[in-house]
């Protein structure tokens, strides 16, 4: 069940538009909260509540480098989602498949009747 509950949190944070745009900040490299939060018309503080549901999520991890606490990105959990959807993407590219194959039949017995 724990694993769910993960799962649960990763899609959550991927669900807000903002924190999709902090983890593609974060492929780039590590980060401030004050660079993270350049880019958006929004305090810092609330910048900083996008963070902690990333870290919830274990999508991003806090550093210490002297002062700073930069922000760097953990992939583990991505892969986990991915892992997850690719089972789906699988099973529904097998069903289109079925489909497309007989949707040519059918066009086949169809042009056969025709002539």
């Amino acid at each position: 069940m724990q694993a769910t509950h993960r799962l649960d949190a990763v899609f959550a944070a991927l669900a807000d538009p903002t924190r999709r745009a902090i983890l593609a900040r974060l492929a780039s490299g590590q980060a401030s909260v004050t660079e993270l939060a350049e880019p958006f018309a929004m305090s810092q503080p609330a910048i900083s509540k996008h963070l902690k549901v990333l870290e919830r999520a274990g999508l991003i991890s806090r550093g210490r480098d002297a002062q700073r606490r930069p922000r760097k990105l953990e992939p583990k959990p991505l892969a986990a989602a991915t892992k997850w959807l690719e089972r789906y993407r699988r099973l529904w590219e097998g069903r289109f498949q079925r489909l497309d194959a007989l949707l040519d039949e059918l066009k086949t017995k169809e042009k056969k009747w025709e002539t």
